[in-house]
């Protein structure tokens, strides 16, 4: 093989040289020319302090909000939650292999910026969480390689514009928290690739849009086939939901929470990926498809305040994920499925405000991840499962306005920080080893038949915000220390038998604001330090209180706080069914000024003093008659004698 002469080689040599160092010039120049691009940006946004260490030293490719590819050209600027100020300007394209673009978490204004057509190679568009105003232009599809983009969280008004639908490459829509007019664009149904859509609270409140038929349209093997993210939520959309809305295999999150859909759930259901379905404040009827335990995968179920009907399907309880099932305040009725207790990882179960009877089920013993059951304002009877106490994640307890009776356990979950029971059943004493419930927030018990005395222990739980004890049979004293009661808000023990003074401890309660003592025994003075506490509510009536109202509480926002006390007195005249002080004093200092065995000792001196001086009077008078006669008859004796001589 000839070898090339030393000539070529040399050539060869030069020209890669010359080669190299032309790219390496060419790219440090594209790398300064883009520096100045950027400290250009800076400046216009008035050099935020959060951007300070962009300077004309450093590469940008080593500032945290850059990104280069791998000729060190920015493809990627991340400007999220920086201060920036103003709009965005034109420059910004000069960053000309600018693919990413995210601007969340700013104070930027104005319209849309139409600048951003010039940044011809852009795929990802981060405008949320800004103040921009005006419609979206109706040429937006000029942005024709997006393929995510957030308009959320701004000021956007006017219609959706249908050029949306042409950009064929989006995957990530959002137009969340705007106030848009008009619908929701059908032209959104040819985004094949979609799989993320989020129009929660998009439109003013003055819009009425509807779903587009061609959302849940499969007629063809194109129309949002891909879709896996669908969120409508608080909208006002009116009329029914779309059947084929349920039919899109993909979807794993559809919420359609709050608006104003009517009519009933469809029935066919394909869209076994769902995980989350929020379909809940809507104007649904009819009753819970027996086809949503099909649904395998599905962690949230949210059909809480509709008008559905008829009984929770037995098929719920086959749904191996679930762990959120919210049926409240519709019209469903009936007993609760026997089985129900399957869901091993449900969380929250709530059927409350509903038309249930009968007994709780004891499979839902078994529910060992259960954090909240809210069975309030029903018909259910029987006893609570004793095994529902003791569940290990139990924070929250509601069985308000039932007929479930029973006794207080005396052990319950660690964790249990709400329990409402009122208007039931319960019995019996409220056990001491409630000191034990140590993360009880509110403890509501009204209208039930509890009895004995409020323990001790009860002062112990410093989280308490709530004491709903009225309206049962409890008596005895008050405990007298309450200085754990640090958070206490509200505590309410009207219409009970409890007696003895009132503790002074209350008056050191700092943030109790509804005191209701009414309909008790309870005696003595009001605390004087009573009235140093912020009270919104306060209520002392029909007691055996005695002495004075304390001033402070002379004003109209008391007037019937003190009312069935008798021998309460006040200084004001606002509480009419009250004595006045001032007269009850005079009266005191006449003729109510000493006690009854006073008053006797008075009287028994009194008329013997007046017996005594009539006796003394009477001998006085003998005497002085006596010594008169004795004169009358010396007189006549000497009388006498004269005549004699």
């Amino acid at each position: 093989m000839t070898r090339p002469p030393p000539s070529l080689y040399t050539f060869s040599f030069i020209a890669f040289i010359a080669l190299f160092n032309f790219v390496a010039v060419t790219s440090q120049q594209f790398i300064k020319s883009e520096r100045t691009t950027l400290l250009n940006l800076r400046k216009y946004w008035n050099n935020p302090p959060s951007l300070t260490h962009w300077n004309e030293t450093s590469s940008p490719c080593m500032w945290p909000e850059v990104w280069c590819n791998d000729s060190s050209y920015v493809t990627s600027l991340d400007l999220t939650n920086k201060s920036l100020t103003r709009s965005v300007p034109p420059s910004i394209c000069d960053l000309t292999n600018l693919r990413t673009l995210y601007l969340s978490r700013n104070y930027l204004t104005g319209e849309f910026p139409k600048v951003l057509y010039n940044c011809s190679k852009l795929i990802e568009l981060d405008i949320s969480l800004n103040g921009f105003t005006g419609a979206l232009p109706h040429d937006i599809d000029r942005l024709s390689l997006l393929k995510s983009v957030d308009f959320c969280c701004n000021n956007f008004t006017g219609d959706i514009p249908p050029a949306i639908g042409n950009l064929s490459a989006l995957i990530t829509l959002h137009f969340d928290y705007n106030l848009f007019s008009g619908s929701i664009p059908k032209e959104i149904g040819k985004l094949s690739d979609l799989s993320s859509l989020g129009l929660d609270s998009a439109f003013n409140k003055y819009a009425s849009p509807k779903i587009p038929p061609e959302f849940g349209n499969l007629s063809t093997l194109s129309n949002l086939a891909k879709l896996e993210y669908l969120d409508l939520s608080s909208n006002s959309l009116e009329g029914e939901i779309p059947s084929g809305l349920f039919l899109l295999k993909s979807l794993h999150y559809l919420d359609l929470y709050q608006n104003y859909l009517s009519g009933k759930i469809p029935l066919v259901i394909e869209c076994f990926m769902l995980v989350e379905m929020d379909i809940s404040m809507n104007r649904l009827t009819g009753s819970i498809p027996e086809e949503f335990g099909k649904l395998k995968q599905l962690e949230v179920l949210n059909l809480f305040s509709n008008q559905l009907s008829g009984n929770i399907p037995t098929s719920i309880s086959t749904i191996p994920t679930l762990k959120i099932l919210q049926v409240s305040r519709n019209h469903l009725g009936g007993e609760l499925p026997s089985d129900i207790g399957l869901l091993s990882k449900l969380e929250v179960f709530d059927v409350s405000e509903n038309n249930f009877n009968g007994e709780i089920p004891r499979s839902l013993e078994n529910c060992h991840s259960l954090k909240n059951i809210e069975l309030q304002y029903n018909g259910f009877t029987g006893e609570f499962p004793s095994g529902i106490w003791t569940l290990f994640n139990l924070s929250s307890v509601s069985l308000t306005r039932n007929s479930i009776s029973g006794e207080l356990p005396s052990k319950v979950a660690w964790n249990l920080s709400r329990l409402e029971i009122s208007e039931n059943r319960f019995s019996g004493r409220i056990p001491e080893e409630i000191s034990f419930w140590t993360k009880l927030n509110m403890f509501k018990a009204s209208n039930n038949l509890l009895s004995g005395e409020i323990p001790s222990g009860l002062t112990n739980l410093s989280k308490l915000s709530g004491i709903y004890l009225d309206g049962n049979i409890l008596s005895g004293k008050l405990p007298s220390d309450m200085k754990s009661w640090s958070s206490l808000a509200v505590l309410n023990l009207a219409r009970n038998r409890l007696y003895g003074p009132i503790p002074v401890a209350i008056t050191s309660l700092p943030h109790l604001l509804v005191l209701d003592l009414s309909e008790n025994q309870f005696s003595g003075p009001i605390p004087p330090h009573l009235s140093r506490l912020r009270l919104t509510f306060l209520n002392l009536s029909s007691n055996k209180l005695t002495g004075r109202i304390p001033s402070a509480f002379d004003n109209l926002a008391y007037q019937e706080s003190f009312l069935n006390n008798p021998n309460l007195c006040a200084t004001s005249s606002i509480y009419l069914n009250l004595h006045n002080c001032y007269v009850a004093d005079a009266k005191s200092s006449h003729s109510h000024k000493y006690s009854p065995k006073i008053y006797a000792i008075i009287i028994v001196l009194s008329a013997s003093s007046i017996i005594i001086f009539t006796i003394l009077c009477s001998l006085f008078m003998f005497r002085c008659c006596l010594k008169k006669k004795q004169r009358v008859n010396l007189t006549h004796a000497e009388v006498k004698t004269q005549s004699i001589k």
